[in-house]
């Protein structure tokens, strides 16, 4: 989640509220076994891109890049999974609300939680966007970092999307999927830059995405250390930490990694200044938008998008020649599950 921006977006959560008993599968794990490099992306421009980038930066030469300078960053929501019609950890901050409504039944007469356990949408956009972060810091704090993280794990084994009824781990896109594992087996280091909680992210990533959890860098509420009967835990507060959004996102990347990215990539505007600092590095550098074209399969969205908008970020593309993915005829498919189809 693009955190401020990204709570704006509630309108869309009320169709969200349906939950079911599903198995969550390890995604990462469904890699189409093949000899040749990104099976799931079709022959073309942006492949070939991609791949001679790769041959040619891993190869003793004038760009060759000392592996302990491959450093791979990639947005996460829209980037690596979708983000229609609304961002998941929205729908899971509005679940979390619904969930707690009974241990705090002042919520019914107080606003904004009122309109949300009212699926009152209208009314709740109407406290703007302190409304909107109050609900999120109201569902994501007052319990240990442990708790936490089990409370993710259970809603992602429970919860489906609106859409395809499916669990939002099954929302990955096969071919970043494929791009991850491809940059691993060229000594790339990969880490996830989101704009979306980073203790949202952890309990997941390393199964779906086989990144690990000390690899990911998102925004933040507060925490602090607290002995309770002699039980050493790390506490959740409802107050805001870190935005690793937009400007923020070269300064998470400097503040944790320490060195300058030399691939990105993302689809939003939210990314533009990752890519821009990629850009810089005097290592050869690749940066990639994904460009959500493909209405059937996926979403089409662009320029105009509340969500997930990308407008400068791909004028700035077409000025320096980044690559940009059309996933409607750069993609063989889009999921993992239409592999079995």
């Amino acid at each position: 989640m693009k955190i401020v921006v990204q709570y704006l977006l509630i309108l869309f959560i009320v169709v969200a509220c349906k939950e079911s008993t599903v198995t969550k599968q390890d995604t990462a794990s469904i890699v189409v076994k093949n000899t040749e490099p990104l099976p799931s992306w079709k022959e073309g421009e942006t492949k070939d891109a991609i791949i001679n980038y790769v041959n040619t930066v891993t190869t003793e030469g004038v760009d060759f890049i000392p592996v302990s300078e491959r450093v791979a960053v990639f947005d996460n929501d829209g980037t690596l999974w979708s983000e229609q019609p609304a961002y998941f950890q929205l729908f899971f901050a509005i679940d979390r609300i619904k969930a707690l409504a009974q241990e705090n039944p002042e919520w019914k007469n107080t606003q904004p939680f009122q309109a949300v356990l009212e699926n009152d949408m209208k009314k709740l956009m109407t406290y703007g966007e302190h409304g909107l972060i109050e609900i999120v810091m109201a569902s994501h704090a007052g319990n240990t970092v442990d708790e936490f993280e089990q409370i993710v794990k259970d809603w992602l084994a429970t919860a489906k999307h609106p859409r395809f009824d499916r669990p939002y781990t099954d929302l990955v896109y096969q071919p970043m999927l494929e791009l991850l594992n491809y940059l691993k087996e060229n000594d790339f280091k990969t880490y996830i830059v989101s704009g979306g909680g980073i203790e949202f992210m952890r309990p997941w990533v390393e199964s779906v995405y086989g990144i690990s959890k000390d690899h990911v860098i998102g925004s933040s509420i507060k925490t602090e250390f607290v002995i309770t009967d002699g039980i050493t835990q790390i506490k959740r507060s409802a107050a805001l930490d870190f935005i690793n959004d937009k400007a923020g996102k070269p300064v998470g990347i400097n503040r944790f990694i320490g060195r300058k990215p030399v691939f990105a990539a993302g689809n939003s505007d939210g990314d533009l200044q990752m890519l821009q600092w990629t850009d810089s590095n005097t290592y050869p550098s690749f940066q990639i938008y994904i460009h959500h074209t493909d209405a059937g399969r996926e979403w089409a969205y662009d320029r105009e998008s509340s969500i997930g908008r990308l407008d400068k970020g791909l004028t700035e593309s077409n000025e320096k020649g980044w690559t940009v993915a059309n996933m409607k005829t750069d993609w063989n498919v889009v999921y993992p599950f239409e592999l079995n189809k």
